[in-house]
């Protein structure tokens, strides 16, 4: 049942792209053909967009936990960088979008840690930086907890989560870092300092968010909660009415615990109709199976998803796959770690010429109605190929100084499927820039990790607290040592 689940409803909800390790040094000539492919030179590093071809000066791999020789030995990999005029920055999945996890010519440092320690009384769970969340549901699970917040698919490091400050579908949460108890990071000068809501709390919250640009952490201390069998629910509605029914749900019904939403993306009925899953505890919680890794239905789905390219017909026959045959071959009972429990890799498109680009946008859900509307006007006239969008519900966050969710929002993923060529790459920078005018026009906010499309001014409008945060970082490394793509298109002239 649970694999089911996956399959129909949850597998593509945060489908990114290829795995991160797919090193792809891909450009293309203006008439559009793709050149370049897979490299096996190893300093030559990409994300999850299979578009950002960096070369790195320095790649090192860290696993071991960091006790005193491992926090001496990052400290001087530090002088050393800073001696030769080298960036660095830190990442695990490498699976944001647009080079914010690499460094041009510096040395990226590559998360990889393995250990957990749980402390059952105080609800928390302590770990690397570097520790995939995989590793965190296996190591919980067994013990019958299960992760407060984490990102809706299974193959990312902590730290980098918190470094984003992503979110979830467990509700009713605002991003990972609300759940975030403390952590230990190293600045630019080698200090190692602990930071929490009481020690060093400008840090933590900046940090928050911060995309690695103020420090390297080291390790985590992190909520958890007890692992639940769940119910799920599941309703259908026009598209217009979800942003209100969705809340309504989350905040004014008790028990929901996990929620998503999706709506249809054929083009004929594109953003018509919506369905809402909400999944509430049973009364049965004994006897808990272990959560399994991704299975066969979810491996299948991928034919289904994928056969969406270029048809509607197809589109009609997914949509129909979960407002139909999904509730009833996967409504039975499932656990909150199986939902959990999946890696972004199985739906992979596996084609060299195209990519997956992810968007994200955070409405009010009042303003929801009116972003269908948007979207209904920009997107079916540009030439890109949405394949799917979830909607999902996050709290206000007040603590993040780069904070996408001032209020109670809406998150709208979208995955769009996008040639790799000029004229792909173009025409989807043309199409976000719209798409992120409409959402401030809502005042709306859009998600930062992706393509590195926005203009200047739409990112000052989004995030007021930008300003604040340069100077910030101005103050704690003077010197640029951790500085990435993002920071040099948007923030180094701040």
């Amino acid at each position: 049942m649970s694999n089911t689940r996956r399959a129909f409803l949850l597998g593509t909800g945060a489908l990114a792209g290829a795995y991160a390790t797919r090193r792809y040094y891909t450009t293309a000539d203006p008439s559009g053909r793709v050149l370049g492919g897979l490299t096996d030179d190893p300093l030559i590093l990409n994300d999850a967009s299979e578009l950002s071809p960096t070369r790195v000066a320095k790649h090192l791999t860290l696993r071991d936990k960091f006790e005193a020789a491992q926090i001496d030995a990052l400290r001087a990999e530090l002088v050393d960088a800073k001696r030769a005029g080298r960036p660095v920055i830190a990442s695990a999945a490498r699976h944001s979008m647009g080079g914010q996890s690499m460094a041009v010519a510096g040395t990226t440092i590559t998360m990889d840690h393995e250990w957990v320690e749980m402390d059952k009384t105080a609800l928390t769970y302590r770990c690397g930086a570097g520790t995939r969340w995989s590793t965190i549901i296996s190591k919980l699970d067994a013990e019958g907890f299960s992760p407060a917040v984490m990102q809706s698919n299974n193959d990312f490091g902590v730290a980098s989560t918190y470094s984003v400050n992503a979110h979830g579908w467990p509700t009713p949460y605002s991003g990972m870092g609300s759940t975030v108890v403390s952590l230990r990071m190293m600045l630019a000068d080698g200090t190692h300092i602990s930071c929490s809501r009481d020690d060093n709390a400008d840090i933590f919250f900046a940090a928050m968010g911060g995309y690695g640009l103020l420090g390297i952490i080291t390790d985590m201390t992190i909520k958890m909660v007890a692992n639940t069998r769940l119910q799920p629910t599941f309703e259908k509605m026009d598209a217009e009415l979800f942003g209100p029914r969705f809340v309504q749900a989350v905040k004014g019904e008790t028990g929901v615990q996990m929620a998503y939403g999706r709506l249809d993306v054929s083009k004929d009925r594109f953003f018509e109709g919506a369905m809402m899953i909400t999944y509430r505890p049973t009364q049965d919680q004994s006897d808990l199976p272990p959560a399994p890794g991704s299975g066969f239905l979810s491996k299948a789905a991928r034919s289904v998803f994928r056969a969406q390219l270029g048809s509607d017909s197809a589109k009609h026959r997914r949509w129909w796959f979960e407002t139909g045959l999904g509730p009833w071959i996967g409504g039975g009972e499932t656990t909150r770690n199986t939902l959990l429990n999946e890696p972004v890799i199985t739906l992979d498109d596996r084609d060299d010429t195209r990519t997956d680009i992810l968007h994200e946008y955070f409405i009010a859900p009042d303003k929801f109605a009116g972003w269908v509307s948007a979207c209904r006007e920009v997107i079916p006239s540009s030439y890109q190929e949405l394949l799917n969008i979830t909607l999902r519900y996050v709290a206000q966050d007040g603590e993040s100084w780069l904070s996408y969710a001032p209020a109670d929002r809406i998150a709208c993923v979208m995955l769009f499927s996008q040639e790799k060529t000029h004229r792909g790459e173009e025409d989807m920078k043309r199409m976000t820039q719209e798409l992120i005018d409409r959402t401030l026009d809502l005042g709306g906010s859009y998600y930062l990790p992706y393509r590195l499309h926005a203009r200047q001014d739409q990112i000052i409008k989004a995030y007021p607290g930008l300003r604040p945060f340069v100077a910030k970082k101005r103050a704690m490394d003077p010197t640029n040592l951790f500085r990435h793509a993002m920071w040099d298109t948007y923030m180094a002239r701040g």
